[in-house]
């Protein structure tokens, strides 16, 4: 199964998704993350070591699993969106979206023309190396590749409602950390004003039939977001979940 048409679908009929943020640099721990039923990893290459040759055999080996790869982007910048498309990934998460123009950027990057500007190459993993069926595969991308905008403080907030009104923005994800710092309560992204700025742009973002991401940081926040509509759940990050499964034998 194709892993971007699956986790479209997911959220089209109104499922979840869940998944972790990914900053293991290991095609094998990828893998195994994949093959245990997680529905996406976000590889991050906004914060860690991790670069783009590991993140394109990471990709390679959830190929065998029905698993979504989506990559965070480090910055709102046409050539990062760019390079790190043409991995082969199901689409991209891009940071600090302030303003509907850095929405306006970020879309215009991910989809080729007429629906944006990305470049095209066709002798890329994402093309399939070769310059045969080009326009088909433009076409295609421009339908599956996966577009999630980072919103983490009030000035996105403050855009929301023209962010979610642009056209091939498939999710809106609220960083509650950068979040509740801005709101003046950092490190405490379950402080009841960060919460009730995340139920508001649920509410907003749902009502246009746009998907929401949420970091979930205990088993009852995932039944939390569920309870709210958010529908792309990243629980922690592969790290603290495998040093929290070590730390639970002591």
């Amino acid at each position: 199964m194709d892993s971007t048409t699956s986790l479209q679908q997911t959220f089209e009929s109104g499922n979840i998704a869940l998944g972790t943020w990914s900053v293991i640099t290991s095609p094998t721990s990828a893998e195994i993350m994949g093959k245990a039923g997680l529905d996406f990893l976000i590889l991050d290459l906004e914060h860690g070591p991790l670069n783009l040759e590991t993140a394109q055999d990471m990709i390679r080996a959830l190929e065998g699993t029905e698993c979504a790869p989506l990559l965070r982007v480090p910055t709102n910048e046409e050539w990062w969106i760019l390079r790190v498309l043409e991995t082969g990934c199901a689409g991209v998460a891009v940071p600090q979206i302030t303003s509907v123009d850095a929405a306006k950027k970020a879309v215009n990057a991910v989809r080729y023309h007429p629906k944006g500007e990305r470049g095209f190459s066709p002798f890329t993993r994402s093309a399939g190396y070769t310059a045969e069926d080009s326009d088909e595969i433009a076409q295609e991308k421009n339908e599956s590749t996966f577009c999630m905008l980072m919103i983490e403080g009030e000035d996105g907030i403050a855009d929301l409602d023209k962010i979610i009104n642009i056209s091939g923005v498939d999710a809106i994800y609220i960083g509650t950390y950068d979040l509740s710092q801005s709101l003046g309560y950092p490190g405490e992204p379950t402080h009841p004003d960060v919460v009730e700025h995340v139920e508001s742009i649920v509410e907003r973002v749902r009502n246009e039939n746009i998907a929401v991401g949420c970091l979930a940081e205990s088993t009852s926040q995932i039944e939390q977001w569920k309870e709210i509509g958010i529908q792309l759940i990243p629980y922690k990050a592969d790290c603290a979940i495998l040093y929290e499964a070590i730390e639970d034998l002591q």
